[in-house]
């Protein structure tokens, strides 16, 4: 696959999942693709492995954890872990969302991680995610729902009536100012009503039936190269879903019959603290590690001995300069796009990269024949964080944080080179390949 197809590829994965529980979908339907095949296991169940066994796990819809077993002893070779996350920060519709008056029909929404929300004014947005409802059986069951046409709309006030938005930028109060245009109403119009039937006529589950609803907010403009020379790409969600094609891409390409066992978690709910049943601050990735040491009779010793000797590269973009505003960025840690991954540092382990972990994915990339770069945020401003420190942490593993160079993150729209896309999963193959 060529450097350009990779990004088409990824730029596919991306509008095809316009949520966290579309991702696992996603992933779940190229899955079905592969040869060797891969076989769901379910937490439930008894679990029996095999060497070489292609195996995947899925929590709550929109967390998943894949792998290959080893052929190896755990004792004798740990795990090689990639963990990214599945969710992006956006708007989430509330449980009474639907309102009306003035003559329109219009959702509430609640604000989910750090989205810049100016991005979202004056864009086709529509609505994905999962439905829980009662099925013919009286049980509870779930059903991805997912509107392909523009459904809402936030529409910019007028200059003239914010004769200073040029000045001191978009600012929108978060309880009056988001709720989303989705018709025009009539006083006949039961406002809950009418969106319970648009949920009806989606998925064909009954309205009564359907009791709640995960609904996120997404931008119906499908992925694109730009540039003179297309040598950059924007989408939506690139926080963090280029991170898991990445990872998925080089499992996949993975040897069929490696020493060491191969993992890619990917975890829900990360851009909003990661503390849940199915964040990297839960409980889902321990229990998958402890599973595969159970079925393969590792007792707990070899276990703690198999943690010990382990690496972990957790995934998450990371900020390109901007020339447009150089004050911030640290002058010494510039990191461009199309440049390679970037190493991402910081002294009070807001990312996990510590030297002997950084020494070891640059010579990871230097067999790969990658560039790669490091950055540190500026000390006058706040640093995010990642899945690294929390699953480091819990797990007691070494592990490095790295990404693709990206511009604008947490946008509706974000944007990124397509060189850098191929630099990380060469070097994530080779990270898997390593002996």
């Amino acid at each position: 696959m060529s450097v350009r197809q990779q990004v088409q590829n990824l730029l596919d994965f991306i509008d095809a999942s316009p949520s966290p529980w579309h991702v696992v979908k996603t992933i779940e339907a190229q899955l079905a693709t592969q040869t060797p095949a891969w076989e769901r296991l379910y937490e439930t169940a008894k679990w029996t492995l095999q060497p070489g066994g292609r195996y995947y796990v899925v929590r709550d819809d929109s967390s998943i954890v894949l792998f290959v077993q080893g052929q190896k002893p755990l004792a004798e070779t740990g795990f090689k872990i990639i963990g990214a996350h599945t969710d992006s920060p956006g708007l989430r519709i509330k449980p009474n969302a639907a309102s009306s008056g003035d003559g329109l029909l219009r959702l509430g929404v609640e604000i989910y991680g750090g989205p810049i929300l100016a991005t979202f004014t004056d864009r086709d947005l529509s609505l994905a995610g999962r439905i829980a409802y009662k099925n013919d059986q009286d049980d509870i069951a779930s059903l991805l729902v997912k509107f392909d046409q523009p459904l809402l709309r936030l529409p910019n006030l007028a200059i003239h009536m914010n004769r200073t938005v040029n000045e001191d930028g978009l600012k929108l109060q978060k309880q009056t100012e988001l709720p989303l245009i989705l018709s025009a109403s009539t006083e006949e119009q039961l406002p809950q009503a009418y969106f319970s039937a648009l949920l009806q006529q989606q998925t064909g589950i009954e309205a009564a039936r359907i009791l709640s609803w995960d609904l996120a907010v997404y931008d119906t403009q499908k992925g694109a190269f730009w540039g003179a020379e297309s040598e950059f790409y924007a989408d939506s969600q690139l926080d963090n879903l280029s991170s898991c094609h990445a990872a998925l891409q080089a499992l996949l390409s993975s040897d069929t019959q490696p020493d060491t066992t191969l993992i890619c978690a990917l975890f829900d709910h990360e851009e909003i603290g990661s503390r849940s049943n199915k964040g990297a601050d839960g409980s889902f990735l321990p229990d998958v590690l402890q599973r595969i040491a159970l079925s393969t009779a590792t007792d707990n010793e070899d276990y703690a001995r198999a943690l010990a000797q382990s690496f972990m590269i957790s995934a998450d973009m990371a900020h390109a300069y901007q020339p447009n505003f150089p004050n911030a960025y640290d002058p010494g840690h510039k990191v461009s796009v199309n440049k390679g991954p970037v190493i991402k540092i910081n002294a009070n382990q807001s990312y996990s990269s510590e030297s002997v972990s950084v020494a070891m994915f640059a010579d990871w990339c230097e067999q790969a024949e990658v560039p790669y770069q490091t950055y540190s945020h500026r000390c006058d401003m706040p640093c995010g964080s990642t899945i690294g420190p929390i699953t480091s942490a819990k797990l007691g593993i070494r592990s490095i944080d790295v990404g693709s160079p990206m511009w604008a993150m947490h946008s509706i729209r974000e944007s990124a080179g397509v060189l850098d896309h191929d630099y990380l999963i060469r070097v994530m193959k080779r990270f898997f390949a390593a002996r």
